[in-house]
């Protein structure tokens, strides 16, 4: 039996998406080698930046090929030619930053905030709700659902490929590099790291109903946090199971053992299995994730398409391009915030089912 094996692994964009002008607040990593550089590469057009010293907005941009660099983030709001507002910034100061973008509604058309989107579900609904009442579309940059295998996974599942899901895994071993801005959080892994595979499990399979959590501290971290690694298993309606151990320790490897570092994931169907790897715990090299899947159409095989882009950073054009289409379109982003309170609903139930050591059904959260 023939197969389609052109899989959607990468968001197509279309012409039109280069006058809105896009004005930058945050100059860290994660903007000036992920935003940025992939911007660049998908020809967005980036019109501005600001940050918390100019110096640092000033480097990014000279790096970057940035024309503008404002006074403060203020300035870069009062720009008219600014449309869209890419926040890259620790959450813990993100809301107060949206709050002031959407006094200039009357210019600015959409906001690409970082996730987690607050740091409370309370918090990021109310941020939703403030967006929406000022006509400002808001988008969240959940850019694992952009990483090539995991977005092929998800058109495999559209596709019912692999059947009806049974059971899907990620195993995270891998040693995350925890900013100075984390340690002031309540939570560390949960909020920072696993709500990266919350919500590709949302991406993958949607809602569940309940999460079963359990946490201990990473013994590498030397700051106080209670959320290291972090285990938890979702329950949904039909049956299907997803469970993560996003594992930040790995053993002594910085210790001076030998490591095994790398993020494996799993899809169990009723008529398929994928399974891949993420590529990202490689970085700065270059390592792009990889699929592999068969079903029963040809039961006899293992396909194995392979990219030569990776999730740092190519990834990032999805999420931006998510909200520049929907724009253009007048629809809504397939990341927009609405639907982000999923995800931090999720992130929520697991952080506070570990800390209370009891199963958390997903409607305490949302209160329903």
């Amino acid at each position: 039996m023939n197969l389609d094996l052109h899989l959607d692994y990468q968001l197509a964009l279309e012409p039109g998406l280069d006058p809105f002008g896009i004005g930058v607040i945050g100059a860290g990593f994660i903007v000036r080698d992920c935003h940025l550089v992939a911007y660049q590469q998908a020809g967005f057009r980036v019109v501005g930046i600001a940050s918390r010293t100019r110096a640092r907005a000033e480097e990014v941009a000279a790096l970057r090929g940035i024309p503008r660099v404002y006074r403060d983030y203020h300035e870069l709001l009062d720009d008219r030619e600014v449309q869209i507002v890419d926040i890259g910034v620790p959450p813990q100061n993100q809301p107060a930053i949206i709050r002031d973008v959407v006094r200039h509604a009357d210019h600015v058309r959409g906001i690409l905030a970082q996730k987690p989107l607050a740091m409370s579900y309370a918090e990021a609904r109310a941020i939703v709700e403030l967006c929406e009442q000022a006509g400002v579309v808001l988008a969240v940059n959940q850019n694992m659902r952009h990483d090539q295998s995991v977005r092929a996974a998800k058109d495999l599942l559209d596709r019912n490929l692999l059947g009806e899901p049974v059971l899907a895994t990620i195993d995270m071993r891998a040693i995350p590099h925890w900013m100075p801005w984390s340690q002031s959080l309540p939570s560390l892994s949960t909020y920072i790291m696993s709500i990266h595979h919350l919500d590709c499990f949302r991406y993958w399979l949607g809602d569940p109903v309940r999460v079963l959590a359990s946490t201990r501290p990473d013994p590498r971290t030397t700051f106080a946090h209670s959320d290291g690694i972090n285990l938890y298993i979702l329950e949904y309606e039909s049956g299907c199971r997803a469970s993560s151990w996003d594992d930040v320790w790995t053993g002594p490897v910085r210790e001076g053992s030998q490591g095994d570092i790398g993020i494996r994931w799993r899809i169990e169907g009723t008529e398929g299995l994928a399974r891949g790897t993420i590529g990202w715990p490689s970085y700065p090299a270059h390592t792009p994730s990889t699929l592999d899947f068969t079903t029963k159409r040809r039961g006899d095989y293992w396909f194995q398409p392979r990219w030569s882009e990776a999730w740092f950073p190519e990834a990032f054009r999805g999420t931006m391009g998510e909200l520049l289409l929907a724009l253009k379109h007048n629809r809504p982003p397939a990341n927009n915030g609405r639907d982000n309170l999923g995800t931090m609903a999720l992130v929520e139930a697991v952080f506070r089912g570990a800390r209370e050591h009891r199963v958390l059904e997903l409607r305490e959260i949302h209160g329903r």
